[in-house]
C-alpha cells in the first residue's frame, strides 16, 4: 500500500487520538476508518451509521473467514 504525507488540523489529530486509545488503533487508522465511514455515508445517504458499521463489520468477518451458513427451516 502505497501511503502519502497528508497535512492535517492539529484538533482533528487530537480528536483522533483520544478515539484511537479508546479503540486500539493507530492515530492513522482511526481517520482511515473515519474516512471509511464517511465514504460509506455519502454513497448511501438513505442508510443509518450504525447499519453501516455492521456492513462494515461483516465485511471484515467474512474477509477473515468467520462466517457460518445458514439454514432456513421447512415450515411445512
Amino acid at each position: 500500500m502505497n501511503t502519502i504525507a497528508v497535512r492535517l488540523p492539529e484538533k482533528l489529530v487530537n480528536q483522533a487520538s483520544r478515539y484511537a486509545n479508546v479503540n486500539l488503533r493507530t492515530i492513522p487508522k482511526q481517520i482511515e476508518y473515519w474516512a471509511t465511514l464517511g465514504r460509506c455515508a455519502e454513497d448511501n445517504p438513505d442508510l443509518p451509521l450504525s447499519f453501516i458499521k455492521e456492513c462494515l463489520l461483516a465485511k471484515e468477518e467474512v474477509q477473515q473467514g468467520d462466517v457460518t451458513s445458514f439454514e432456513f427451516k421447512d415450515e411445512k
